[in-house]
């Protein structure tokens, strides 16, 4: 049985980040925070298959990365049973593609080193230790999954595929255009990896969407708290980098924020249920239909929306800790004593 619940898909100096892992700039001291990621190189590890040592080799790795391998083999790769050594005529394949193997050079290239991105990670993670002490350091698995999946949370792992992170000009990119439009693979760069795998975490570890079937105000503010959230422990992070925009997109979002209010409220839309008629709010998109003038606005406006509610929930309630506000699940409340009246 797959244990994947999660398959969602986004050059610092290393001393400056070491230093940004013991105090961020609101001065929170998380120096003394016994939490560290150690990023596990199973992409390494997978590249020294050789085809006529398979059942010992997959052996030692089921051992050692235990479920991942599991989910790894069946849920990414789609080989087959781990239990059924037939699908080691389908690893030979892949391990003699060409692709592959290119795809593993590249991704080498790259990624030759991960010690700036366990600092970051580090730092993230201490921060959340921070705020929620129940956190521990997660396990984390770097692999290269063939362009399926990018931050898996599983059975005690957190996930990366290198491969969905090369850069927004890698070569490989434009070929998948089919399945992987621009507008999201232009998010596939390294320094995307520390605020997705945060993302990944919130959304499913820490603060799964309770509000599933519920209004899109829930929806816009059950968002706003993951983004707010995002903002405390990664608060060295461009906000754009965080939701996934461009500057473009940003800019245009605060120029036209009292607009896109001024909509939702116009349309009646923040207690509809119907998932079908808000979804399009909600998801990922080169930009939302029916607002602005042609393709120029923004996308995901209900989840931009949400976080300038929260944001403004908290300002002007200085008392509410960042415990309480993840706690809450009155989402009138939230936009009532937020006084949200964007011009």
């Amino acid at each position: 049985m797959i244990r994947v619940r999660s398959f969602q898909i986004y050059l610092f100096f290393l001393i400056s980040l070491i230093f940004l892992s013991c105090r961020n700039s609101k001065g929170i001291d998380v120096s003394n925070i016994d939490l560290d990621i150690k990023i596990e190189r199973f992409d390494q590890d997978f590249k020294k298959l050789d085809s006529g040592k398979l059942t010992s080799q997959t052996n030692e790795l089921t051992k050692k990365y235990v479920y991942f391998f599991e989910d790894y083999i069946q849920g990414m790769l789609s080989l087959g049973n781990v239990k059924d050594t037939s699908y080691f005529k389908n690893l030979r394949t892949v391990l003699a593609t060409k692709d592959f193997k290119e795809l593993q050079k590249q991704v080498d290239h790259v990624f030759s080193d991960l010690t700036p991105t366990e600092a970051k990670l580090t730092d993230a993670f201490r921060k959340l230790n921070y705020y929620f002490p129940k956190v521990k350091a997660p396990r984390v698995i770097s692999f290269i999954s063939g362009f399926t999946v990018q931050t898996p949370i599983g059975e005690n792992y957190v996930g990366i595929g290198l491969d969905m992170f090369l850069g927004a000009d890698s070569k490989f990119y434009p070929g998948l255009r089919a399945s992987i439009p621009a507008y999201i693979s232009r998010r596939f760069t390294p320094e995307n990896i520390t605020p997705r795998i945060t993302e990944a975490f919130i959304r499913e570890d820490l603060f799964e969407d309770s509000n599933k079937n519920k209004s899109l105000l829930d929806k816009m503010i059950y968002n706003g708290k993951v983004m707010y959230l995002m903002d405390q422990v990664l608060d060295t992070e461009p906000d754009s980098v965080k939701i996934g925009y461009t500057d473009k997109q940003l800019n245009w979002c605060k120029q036209y924020e009292g607009e896109i209010w001024a909509y939702f409220l116009n349309v009646e839309l923040l207690y509809e249920t119907d998932y079908m008629k808000i979804q399009k709010y909600l998801t990922d998109a080169p930009f939302t239909p029916g607002i602005g003038e042609g393709i120029e606005s923004a996308p995901k406006l209900a989840i931009f929306t949400g976080w300038q509610i929260v944001k403004k929930y908290m300002e002007q309630n200085p008392e509410v800790t960042i415990q309480s506000l993840m706690k809450e699940q009155d989402s009138r409340k939230i936009l009532g004593e937020s006084k949200y009246k964007p011009k």
